[in-house]
């Protein structure tokens, strides 16, 4: 069984270019297919997902990661209390809400935990 690294974004993609930078390895990381990667938004970096995400720091390419990450048929999870949830109807990948017990829960059972 493969390692896995579970991505906890937390970053305000409008202020900094760490929540592009976390999608963009998590995406390079999974697609070689040795580590089963897991990805949680929480707070602002669910905006990540939105149209307007090309328009953020290092946001130009985050299309084509989240296409990437959405061929991998797992969800992106997001933080129940994650704000602007209802702006996410349209994003390109399956879309989980858990509560942060779950996300607790889910990086106990994780190999690696990468927090962005």
């Amino acid at each position: 069984m493969n390692p896995r690294a579970l991505f906890i974004i937390n970053s305000d993609p409008r202020r900094s270019p760490r929540a592009a930078e976390a999608v963009r390895i998590a995406a390079g990381v999974g697609v070689w297919q040795q580590v089963e990667v897991t990805i949680c938004l929480c707070e602002a970096a669910a905006l990540t997902l939105t149209e307007a995400a090309g328009e953020f720091a290092d946001g130009e390419d985050l299309s084509a990661h989240w296409k990437l990450i959405a061929e991998w048929g797992r969800p992106v999870f997001l933080e129940t209390g994650a704000p602007l949830l209802k702006d996410l109807d349209q994003a390109q990948v399956k879309i989980e809400r858990i509560s942060t017990m779950q996300l607790a829960q889910m990086a106990s059972q994780s190999d690696y935990v990468l927090r962005f």
